[in-house]
């Protein structure tokens, strides 16, 4: 059964330790900045503060590539979670101390933070305005140019929460399966498009009821730069549980006789 290593200061904040950090910020911000700026670019194009199917099949699509490319970039240096729910499995299942999954979790933080404020900045921190007709006056709404995660009109923020438990098990399982598990073979070099894939599906599946954020990090930076944090929790608190389940389960069913990596290869 693998164990949960709390881990050594010294191993955490190593040279390789902080390049480890580095890629994680970099990565994030990458995978956050085109994941966010697809969400603005339609919302621009459309003057739509809603996605309809055309937009929401985008989205999706902008997620899964940046995803693959973010994970794959930083797959040799730090393993490419790009994910705070992805860093909690694999600590859960032994792949990652404790220190430094939480020092992985502030890069990642920072990463998409800084991400949402270039995106503000570039964007000249757009808004967009739709006129809306009511009761025979005329008025305009303003849209935020960095759009929040929320649960849609008629979903509850406990339907909200299971359904991201549910999006990101299927997320961080595929990761033991395709990336963490030593027995993947050959499996491994396809990691990146599965787990790009697999998020691309999860949003059309997830995105019109709780939005398929999946990704602490991925909600937490807009929410920041906006100022809005209605219904952030629910993004921790579901992909933390969802990808805390995915990585017990995997690891202590389909990796129980095995050695686990720990921060040296994570």
């Amino acid at each position: 059964m693998p164990a949960i290593a709390f881990g050594r200061f010294d191993d955490s904040f190593s040279l390789g330790s902080f390049k480890a950090y580095l890629a994680e910020f970099i990565s994030t911000l990458l995978f956050v900045f085109a994941g966010v700026g697809s969400a603005i670019a339609y919302n621009k194009l459309t003057s739509n503060a809603a996605l309809d199917p055309a937009g929401l099949v985008a989205v999706a699509i902008c997620h899964g590539f940046a995803l693959f490319v973010a994970v794959a970039v930083g797959a040799n240096i730090s393993g490419g979670h790009v994910n705070p729910a992805v860093t909690f499995g694999l600590a859960l299942g032994g792949q990652i101390t404790i220190i430094t999954g939480i020092l992985y979790w502030i890069a990642q933080l920072v990463g998409s933070i800084v991400a949402c404020y270039l995106l503000k900045f570039v964007t000249g921190d757009l808004v967009s305005l739709r006129q809306i007709n009511r009761s025979s006056t005329k008025f305009q709404v303003s849209i935020w140019a960095i759009p929040t995660h929320s649960v849609a009109s008629g979903v509850g923020a406990i339907e909200g929460v299971v359904m991201e438990i549910i999006i990101t098990f299927a997320l961080v399982y595929t990761v033991y399966a395709t990336a963490a598990d030593p027995k993947k073979g050959s499996l491994g070099t396809i990691a990146p498009i599965a787990i790009g894939l697999i998020v691309g599906a999860n949003i059309l599946a997830a995105g019109p009821f709780s939005g398929g954020s999946m990704n602490p990090a991925r909600s937490f930076g807009p929410a920041v730069v906006s100022g809005d944090f209605h219904d952030n929790w629910i993004y921790w608190v579901g992909p933390l549980v969802g990808g805390g389940l995915a990585g017990l389960i995997y690891a202590n069913v389909f990796m129980c006789h095995e050695h686990a990596p720990l921060s040296s290869d994570y």
